[in-house]
């Protein structure tokens, strides 16, 4: 909603001074020069990134439109979830655990946690669980290689980012291409009046104007916020990082759970009453899973 908001002011204001200072919208509206332009970003948008890339981006649009990070209750679901299996990891045998992550969509703990559409994100879970119960793994081996996996979560989700960027960056030069197109149009003209000349070289520098604008108002904005947007995604694998590995250096679930809560950005953190309650309801599901056991 903010880049729709924020391209209304950008276009009207842009709009609004030309026409202040004189300047006529419809001398702008130079469509084929936006077809080369755009059509030409496209097709070099294309040769350079593979398919899954180009998909990805297209994915990555629509989530920096709706600017969908994870919210509150995402969260509070990854750390009751964490928490319901570290609890599980003290209190239940080595293959009881395995049960657990080995079919973790069968699984009414990871059923409660609600986090069936982030299947990337469960399985980060599920095999750092299964190498605490191991038993022989090191902290700082794991942490070494929790950091790889996520340094290279972050590389593929930002792929897309990257590709965006290098269009955007490209824009400005593609304009240029556009309006030495129109001029090369407007010398074949050079004798006709100045007025219709004129026209030609103006209708030329549209070119010139859309690539620099698309580039740093539209372009540019878009993949910063896709970036930011899947930068905040990412953080829940740090979440889980540092609740791990805090775990495996001897916290409490309640202490480990605390860590990872506090890598959470301020404005986005969850209370500790909210915590706590999501705490207490992860308990009363292992208990009354217990019950039914039995």
């Amino acid at each position: 909603m903010t880049i729709i908001v924020g391209l209304v002011i950008t276009i009207s204001c842009m709009l609004g001074g030309f026409v202040a200072m004189g300047g006529h919208v419809a001398v702008i509206w130079q469509p084929w020069e936006y077809v080369i332009i755009c059509g030409s970003a496209l097709g070099t948008f294309v040769v350079a990134n593979p398919i899954k890339t180009i998909k990805d981006c297209g994915a990555g649009i629509v989530e920096a439109f709706k600017a969908s990070p994870p919210t509150e209750r995402e969260i509070l679901n990854v750390l009751g979830l964490l928490f319901a299996l570290m609890k599980e990891l003290k209190t239940k045998s080595r293959n009881e655990v395995e049960a657990l992550i080995d079919s973790p969509n069968d699984a009414a703990i990871f059923q409660r946690s609600q986090l069936s559409a982030n299947q990337d994100l469960v399985t980060f879970i599920c095999d750092y669980i299964r190498l605490i119960t191991m038993g022989n793994a090191r902290s700082h081996e794991i942490e070494a290689l929790m950091d790889e996996e996520i340094d290279t979560v972050r590389y593929d989700r930002l792929k897309s980012y990257h590709a965006l960027v290098a269009v955007g960056d490209g824009l400005p030069a593609l304009g240029i291409v556009a309006a030495v197109l129109g001029v090369v149009k407007a010398m074949g003209a050079i004798d006709q009046a100045p007025e219709i000349l004129g026209g030609l070289i103006g209708a030329a520098l549209v070119g010139t104007f859309a690539g620099i604008f698309l580039s740093y108002a539209v372009i540019a904005p878009i993949a910063t916020k896709m970036k930011v947007v899947r930068e905040k995604k990412i953080r829940l694998y740090i979440i889980v990082r540092q609740t791990l590995l805090a775990f495996m250096n001897g916290a409490m679930p309640q202490v480990a759970i605390e860590h990872g809560r506090k890598t959470i950005s301020t404005y986005e953190r969850p209370d500790l009453d909210a915590v706590e309650s999501e705490m207490l309801a992860a308990s009363a599901q292992s208990a009354g899973i217990e019950r039914k056991a039995a």
